[in-house]
């Protein structure tokens, strides 16, 4: 569950093809959600869609019903919880499936995908993790990037192979999305097990508190301003390995570096070898009591740290910690198995009603 959202092998060819890797679902969605791109062109037809949707609400969460309204133009193919999918939604994804070359019916398998993201962008925007435009955006032309394509050459591609450039947005904001909603509720229910939950693991186990290491550390930061990180990073490197090599031991690195510009000092709060941040995570389980990490560049500038304290616990605190990242260990297992349980259950929750 750790892996990029969409991993796609884009070739351009003369007919303009998109592949996309098996790998799609790494982070356990297939499909976000496409916001509707296409406004129902008239006030009647939205009214009857309403009318539908209170007709849905009062009886099974799934309804096949014809379709009362033309056929020409941009029409209605299914609602989700009163959210249109049309026609051309439906087009566009189709035109997706076949640069994904996937086969059997790619309308209906385009209706259902889309029925799917449906449902999660909804989840997503009422739990705060609906990925927001600019970071799409830097998606997106990081996707040209990694296809040494330029973003007008891609959106080229996508606008001649029938997908659009705002429909393959809306897939990649569906991908993010979901991926943040599945980890993030995994995350909050894990989180708030509490020690006495974790206690009572133990016991039934049979085992004894786990131990761990719990870290008091030091963070300097010589600050790179947004922008300017090319024309900085070597003179601030300097300045930091200089710096560090003055270091002698926590809590008199503040002063030292109060005549220095744009630096920052600061005691970080008592944390479990659990919880140490994945980029620092191996380098300061190797870094003794009273030493620095190596320099290291971040988005914030170039940093390094201080391990001002390094003792073997085993509380009920540092229990409670352990077992937590037990919980995400088998998360990264089975988040896949665990991402498809949680839409099946928003999916059984919704109201559907194809047209």
């Amino acid at each position: 569950m750790t892996k990029s959202p969409f991993q796609i092998d884009l070739k351009t060819t003369s007919k303009a093809a998109i592949y996309l890797s098996a790998s799609l679902l790494a982070t356990g969605l297939l499909s976000g959600c496409n916001t509707p791109t296409k406004a129902v062109e008239s006030a009647a037809e939205m009214e009857l869609a309403q009318e539908e949707v209170k007709v849905a609400e009062e009886k099974s969460s799934i309804i096949r019903q014809k379709s009362t309204v033309t056929q020409k133009g941009t029409h209605i193919k299914a609602l989700v919880d009163g959210n249109p999918i049309t026609n051309y939604d439906i087009q566009r994804r189709a035109a997706f499936l076949g640069l994904r070359r996937v086969g059997g019916n790619r309308t209906e398998k385009a209706l259902e995908e889309m029925v799917e993201q449906t449902i999660k962008i909804k989840e997503a925007a009422i739990r705060g993790t609906l990925a927001e435009d600019v970071e799409v955006d830097a998606a997106f032309a990081n996707f040209a990037k990694s296809n040494r394509m330029s973003v007008p050459q891609l959106a080229k591609v996508l606008g001649q192979s029938g997908v659009t450039v705002p429909h393959f947005k809306d897939f990649i904001r569906g991908q993010m999305s979901w991926s943040r909603t599945v980890t993030g509720k995994f995350r909050a229910e894990t989180v708030s097990k509490s020690t006495s939950d974790a206690m009572f693991e133990i016991r039934q186990s049979g085992g004894d508190k786990p131990e761990t290491y719990e870290y008091i550390m030091e963070q300097t930061i010589f600050v790179i301003p947004a922008g300017k990180s090319k024309a900085m990073l070597s003179q601030r490197r300097t300045e930091a390995l200089a710096f560090k090599q003055g270091f002698t031991k926590c809590g008199e690195t503040a002063a030292k570096a109060v005549s220095l510009r744009d630096v920052t000092v600061r005691s970080l709060p008592r944390s479990f070898q659990e919880q140490l941040p994945p980029e620092w995570k191996d380098e300061l389980a190797e870094t003794a009591e009273g030493s620095t990490t190596s320099i290291k560049n971040t988005d914030k500038g170039v940093e390094f740290i201080a391990v001002c304290s390094k003792k073997l616990v085993s509380d009920d605190s540092a229990a409670t910690v352990v077992s937590q990242q037990k919980d995400f260990d088998s998360f990264n297992e089975t988040g896949t198995e665990q991402a498809d349980a949680y839409f099946e259950e928003l999916k059984a929750k919704s109201k559907i009603i194809y047209r």
